[in-house]
């Protein structure tokens, strides 16, 4: 983009090379801030507007226009409440959590393509980046659970580390397949790739496949409903932050939406060719591959919303069943089906 190269020849022009690279690191990241913080703010307002609908209610409408302002003033308001914790809490640990899963989250977002010319971090293991940069954020929920020296919070920590550990396997070979028929693990060629038409119609049935356990095994991984067994209201008040309060509790809070944006942006990226536009036009205006880029993401945030407010919460041993004997078994058969589609050479190009 101009504006970014303008940018960084002023930079580079007024200062030495080491100060302005670390200043142009800092813009970068108040840059992804600022889309870090609009975007769990809509998503909020967004999950209430949805759950009204399928409940066949108004939800948010008073603050603001269409309620529009209600998600900043919860904001807000959870800014300036007292920051309140047990006493015999490890303080160290408790107050470090949040953060834990704060920063693994932003981590997670300076990867994606936004459009081809937009990106913070584009590097050549960039799926692998992605499944280990949200494997940290379960050793804050874990650390909340321990730190706060409360039962119900420690069963929720408990099972967030089995449920993560379990359904991140499904995540990981579910994109594997993908990464087998593209050949490279870097997002932006993956993208590229897709010019010919998305991977989930270019790689058949298991491409298919593929996605339906990616969405589930993703919704388990954000712990979100039916797989919302860590924060189960009815069993453990609140979960692993039930002893949180103010901004630390807001950090988790905005902290789930986050997540489900990344594993819908996942999504996106790997199955429906990212930026690219659906009628097939490689799209030269920057701000047109971030339009098509957030559409298609909040299609399928849309639709783990769906999930969340029609299927009951499962059982903690139906939750388990049906990684190890039913995901984990069909993601690898279908690993091999996606192998020898490749070696046999049978993708479909347009």
């Amino acid at each position: 983009m101009n504006i970014t190269k303008n940018i960084h020849e002023w930079l580079f022009s007024l200062m030495p090379e080491t100060t302005a690279s670390i200043v142009q690191m800092a813009l970068i990241a108040v840059v992804y801030l600022g889309i870090f913080a609009v975007a769990g703010l809509y998503l909020v307002l967004l999950e209430r507007r949805v759950a009204a609908w399928f409940q066949l209610r108004l939800g948010p409408n008073r603050v603001g226009y269409q309620g529009l302002m209600q998600t900043l003033a919860d904001a807000i308001k959870l800014v300036s409440k007292e920051l309140t914790g047990t006493i015999k809490a490890d303080k160290f640990l408790y107050n470090l959590a949040p953060y834990f899963v704060i920063v693994s989250a932003l981590m997670a977002l300076s990867l994606f393509p936004f459009s081809k010319e937009f990106q913070a971090f584009d590097i050549n293991i960039g799926i692998f980046f992605l499944i280990a940069i949200s494997s940290i954020g379960v050793i804050g929920i874990l650390l909340a659970g321990w730190s706060s020296n409360n039962k119900f919070s420690m069963i929720g920590a408990m099972r967030s580390g089995v449920q993560t550990i379990s359904y991140e396997l499904s995540v990981g070979l579910s994109l594997l397949t993908m990464v087998l028929m593209t050949g490279t693990l870097q997002l932006s060629e993956i993208v590229e790739f897709q010019k010919n038409g998305w991977l989930i119609v270019q790689g058949h049935i298991p491409a298919i496949i593929a996605f339906c356990i990616y969405m589930i095994a993703g919704t388990a991984e954000t712990n979100r409903a039916p797989f919302d067994l860590v924060e189960a209201e009815s069993e453990l008040g609140a979960g692993f932050h039930t002893e949180y309060s103010g901004m630390k509790f807001a950090y988790f809070f905005l902290a789930e939406f986050i997540n489900m944006f990344i594993i819908s942006a996942i999504a996106t990226t790997i199955f429906f060719g990212g930026y690219l536009s659906p009628f097939g036009i490689t799209e030269s205006i920057p701000v047109l591959g971030v339009f098509w880029f957030l559409a298609k993401t909040l299609v399928i945030i849309f639709l783990m919303m769906w999930f969340r407010w029609t299927f009951p919460r499962l059982r903690i041993d139906q939750l388990l069943v049906l990684e190890w004997k039913y995901l984990l078994p069909l993601n690898l058969l279908n690993l091999m089906l996606m192998a020898l589609i490749v070696l046999f050479k049978l993708t479909i190009h347009f």
